[in-house]
């Protein structure tokens, strides 16, 4: 570590198109997209066999089968094995929590370079255990299924094999995201008409940095999607106007499908380094990973090389 902070460089960062949830991703996970989209990265970089100092990733909604969704991502990336991984999860925050805390050690000289990133599927978290997971779990667990059926008050029913759908409703309100940004919204006094307008302008910025190729070196195709298919790119205000809102239906309710943040599957990473290592990833000579000065200096032209850079 080092006395003073350092500067901490955003290299650059590789992203799958975003979904409106249930269409292109409707039967795709988490580490599914997560591993399209640091494989993206580590082939912009450079980085396959590589050794980084850490990945830090996450998602909205994790099954138990997730439950080391970073690492494997980054062994599914093509990352050296020796590369430390770990989950984190913050909800709508998780990406920006692990740019924050990557960032952090990176500074502070733990760490020299990092990924950070998250995916955030929500077609393929609706059918999860039920209620009476442990009732069926100790029916597994039995040498003989009829040693738990044969038992008086068998635990197990027909409803208990409905399944279970998560939510990212808060629980201690009940509310969802829409529903507590209406109640933000009248505290703050921010009127549909302002809504209307960012939420328009947004859609056509964005359809004009697509059509420009703004998005062509982040952005790379996945599941037979290439581009975002949540922008709408025809967006009109008089249209947007007509709507009906979609959290407070009376006269006070603001929010509609058109201003609101539609449900969206994707994934993104980033790499970040400190300027010393950008510096010599940037060198065509320079070795960015342990691995890859090893073979630097049992190459008798090395020397040469490293004195040019």
């Amino acid at each position: 570590m080092t006395d003073t902070l350092r500067r901490v460089a955003i290299i650059g960062g590789a992203r799958i198109p975003f979904a409106r949830s249930n269409t292109a991703y409707a039967e795709t996970g988490n580490q599914e997209m997560l591993v399209a989209a640091l494989t993206a990265l580590v082939n912009k970089f450079s980085l396959k066999g590589e050794i980084i100092g850490e990945v830090a990733a996450g998602a909205l909604i994790k099954l138990s089968s997730d439950w080391n969704l970073a690492r494997e991502s980054t062994l599914g990336a093509g990352l050296h094995p020796r590369t430390p991984a770990y989950d984190l999860q913050r909800a709508c925050g998780t990406s920006l929590s692990a740019v924050i805390q990557m960032g952090h050690r990176i500074a502070r000289g733990e760490i020299d370079c990092a990924i950070a990133g998250a995916a955030t599927p929500r077609a393929t978290c609706r059918w999860a255990t039920g209620p009476s997971c442990g009732a069926r779990c100790c029916a597994r667990t039995a040498r003989r299924a009829w040693a738990v059926a044969s038992r008086p008050g068998f635990p197990l029913r027909p409803r208990d094999f409905a399944p279970a759908t998560p939510g990212a409703d808060e629980p201690r309100t009940g509310m969802s995201m829409g529903e507590h940004t209406e109640v933000m919204a009248k505290e703050w006094n921010v009127g549909r008409a302002e809504q209307d307008q960012l939420a328009y302008e947004s859609h056509v910025k964005g359809a004009a940095a697509w059509k420009s190729g703004f998005f062509d070196d982040l952005v790379v195709p996945f599941n037979g999607l290439k581009i975002d298919n949540n922008l709408r790119a025809d967006a009109n205000l008089q249209t947007m106007a007509k709507l009906r809102t979609a959290y407070d239906k009376g006269p006070q309710g603001t929010l509609t499908a058109a201003n609101s943040t539609p449900l969206t599957d994707g994934a993104a990473c980033v790499l970040l380094g400190s300027e010393e290592w950008r510096r010599r990833a940037a060198c065509p000579c320079s070795p960015i990973s342990r691995t890859r000065r090893a073979r630097r200096w049992t190459s008798p032209a090395s020397p040469a090389r490293a004195r040019a850079c």
